[in-house]
């Protein structure tokens, strides 16, 4: 009688709290707006990342105690069958978060799995089967534990842009540099930065001159010369040259940080996407108390328990949590860091790229494309020289540089090391000779004259995205050494494959360099589309405009300027050795800094949800045939418990296969013969996406 009050009572509630629920959503429909997500503050996600220690710690300690119970009692009922009613205040005991977790869905007008597993749970006890109650809290602390693994705590994976800034800086105090720790760094300040170091705050140069690479910020492939009275930004970096910087913005307040809060801001939107087998097991939850109500009333204790105990709630949540585990272990084993398992679903949704152009296509170390040689200057004589002020710098341009000298076999003369002077260029003496490498500006400032015929060079270059270096000697130009954006040497052939991918129906470029450079590495990798001249802040703009289309995006990007973009997509990708932010905003992470595994990616998708649909079919398939079987079979709990063990073997056996995969080769072939040559068609930055 009281199992029946119990089940009527939870029937008849839930009920009750369900049409309250749904008929309140229906009267303010009209009034309804999408959620804002609320700013959290250092001390909240403190005290949520403590809260989520906390939870795991509790569910570890009940698999310990109920994995130790349970096999007491198996062994200790031979000899003493009174042994498992004095273990029942420890089952008890590590039940308690499962009941006040199916309270907390109940006060919220929902009936889930957690209340079954509660019923299922308190009748066994009360009924005697004390066993069971014990493997049913057991399976279910087993289920949490690996759903803890592959759900991510996305309040635990919020950006943390303090590790893009040195721990400490060097500020000058009446006219003494001082070495203070970042934190203490403060507006008005002035601040030292030299080459191949970090700018810690966004500001204005006070003094000095230098090289700055801030294409992690602006995605801009070339460096851009800084000087006197010019903005520079945190996170960006010095290539050459040394500033004296006076604080504008310092920690929170810099341009990169305000990035950060409007991903602390988004990223609720983000975990409001639920595991499969959650919902399905909270959907059937309430018919299947309905049933074994009825069950009750024809089958009494037993047939109601065996009707309720079929559902599938714990055994799915531990195949599906069990099979997302494997595939993540196979990503990472072929060098994809997938942070959160949910991805794998989305991938196989998506019919949309989009790739961010510098970084993600290209590589960090330009090409040099051609010598520009004036007078009698040879081409190999303007690299020796250029090679003999670079070679001690480790930025980009200078790598490009030495790969080339280092090509053609030329050797480096030697330099006097008291002349080696860096500003917005190089000054150095080689054979007796003063050399300059530097940019246009620099050329300028020391009085070096360009010939006539260098400004169409420079306009053709500007026009084609390509950087020039110049070259002196003594006072007179030697010449230019112009240098491209380097494609990856796997892009092609990656887009080529994915493009054949039935799922994927268009590709995009996202780029702030200009057109024409940005539409020729469209038709070179064979890329639908392409926006070009792309401020950071539309990129995002961009995004959400082709899902308003229907479309369901994956982005690939790699500077601080994508992070929103990143977050905005349904999927998003970053390359290991991307900014800080990006790696930390990205779902997944190809970690051979390269793309060579995103086409397994897709396959991995493909393989894992057609793997995830057996196993429900494996899990659900017994609990129909169970409900069945109890009342047209008159099957007892004893047979439904064997029955359930048979589906969870089938299920976790059919998780586990995926171990047994072992790709031959990066490139995976897809479905389909490789015949789509579609050209690129052109959508620029103020068009709409054709």
């Amino acid at each position: 009688m009281l199992l029946s009050l119990l089940v009527t009572y939870g029937a008849v509630y839930a009920g009750i709290k369900m049409y309250q629920q749904r008929h309140h959503k229906q009267s303010n429909k009209a009034s309804q707006k999408l959620p804002q997500a609320k700013p959290k503050s250092q001390k909240e996600l403190a005290e949520l990342e403590k809260q989520a220690i906390q939870h795991k710690q509790l569910i570890n300690r009940n698999i310990m105690i109920s994995g130790v119970t349970l096999g007491v009692m198996s062994v200790a009922t031979l000899a003493y069958p009174l042994i498992p009613f004095m273990a029942i205040p420890i089952i008890l005991y590590t039940c308690i978060p499962v009941i006040q977790k199916a309270f907390k869905k109940l006060k919220e007008g929902l009936f889930g799995g957690d209340a079954l597993v509660v019923l299922v749970f308190l009748g066994a006890l009360l009924y005697g089967y004390i066993l069971l109650a014990c493997s049913v809290i057991f399976i279910f602390s087993i289920a949490e534990k690996f759903v803890l693994k592959v759900r991510d705590d996305s309040h635990n994976k919020l950006v943390d842009i303090f590790q893009q800034v040195p721990n400490f800086v060097w500020i000058v105090v009446d006219n003494v540099e001082l070495h203070i720790p970042f934190q203490e760094l403060k507006k008005g300040d002035i601040v030292v930065v030299h080459a191949g170091e970090v700018i810690p705050a966004d500001g204005k140069i006070t003094a000095g001159v230098a090289s700055v690479d801030q294409h992690i910020l602006t995605g801009e492939a070339r460096p851009v010369d800084k000087g006197v009275g010019d903005e520079v930004f945190a996170s960006t970096t010095i290539l050459s040259g040394q500033i004296y910087l006076q604080v504008e913005k310092a920690g929170e307040t810099t341009t990169v940080a305000k990035i950060v809060q409007v991903l602390n801001n988004t990223i609720d939107f983000k975990s409001s996407v639920e595991v499969k087998a959650e919902t399905l097991a909270d959907k059937s939850a309430l018919p299947t108390l309905v049933i074994g109500s009825l069950a009750f009333q024809v089958l009494g204790v037993s047939g109601a328990l065996a009707v309720i105990g079929s559902h599938f709630k714990n055994k799915l949540r531990l195949v599906a949590s069990l099979g997302t585990l494997n595939y993540l272990n196979i990503a990472s084993k072929n060098s994809i860091l997938i942070k959160d398992g949910r991805s794998l679903e989305l991938l196989k949704q998506v019919d949309t790229i989009v790739f961010d152009k510098t970084g993600t296509l290209t590589e960090e170390q330009p090409t040099v494309e051609t010598i520009h040689a004036c007078a009698d200057y040879h081409e190999d004589d303007i690299l020796r020289y250029a090679v003999a002020a670079e070679y001690k710098q480790t930025h980009p341009i200078a790598r490009a540089i030495i790969q080339k000298a280092a090509d053609r076999g030329l050797s480096i003369p030697s330099i006097d090391e008291t002349e080696y002077q860096v500003g917005y260029g190089l000054t150095v003496r080689v054979e007796e000779k003063t050399v300059r490498v530097g940019s246009k500006r620099f050329m300028e400032m020391v009085n070096i004259k360009m010939p006539s015929t260098f400004q169409d060079i420079e306009n053709a270059c500007y026009r084609e995205g390509h950087s020039l270096i110049m070259v002196a000697i003594d006072d007179e130009l030697m010449g230019a050494i112009e240098l491209l954006p380097t494609i990856r040497p796997e892009a092609k052939a990656v887009i080529q494959h994915l493009r054949q991918n039935p799922q994927i129906k268009s590709t995009y470029i996202i780029s702030g360099d200009h057109e024409i450079p940005t539409r020729k590495l469209a038709e070179v990798l064979g890329i639908d589309h392409y926006f070009a001249e792309t401020l950071p802040e539309k990129k995002a703009d961009i995004i959400e405009q082709l899902q308003q289309e229907g479309k369901f995006i994956c982005y690939i990007g790699d500077g601080i300027n994508d992070a929103i973009a990143l977050k905005k997509s349904q999927v998003s990708i970053s390359l290991r050795g991307a900014s800080t932010v990006a790696t930390d905003t990205a779902q997944i992470i190809l970690l051979d800094q390269g793309l060579n595994q995103l086409t397994l990616l897709f396959y991995l998708a493909k393989s894992f949800n057609q793997n995830m649909d057996t196993s429900v079919a494996l899990v659900v398939t017994p609990t129909i045939v169970g409900i069945g079987g109890a009342y047209l079979l008159g099957l007892g709990l004893g047979s439904i418990v064997l029955l359930q063990i048979v589906a969870l073997l089938s299920g976790t056996g059919n998780a586990m296969l995926p171990l047994l995969y072992k790709p031959s080769k990066n490139v995976i072939p897809l479905d389909s013969p490789m015949t789509d040559e579609r050209p690129p068609k052109t959508a620029i930055e103020t068009n709409t996406p054709i």
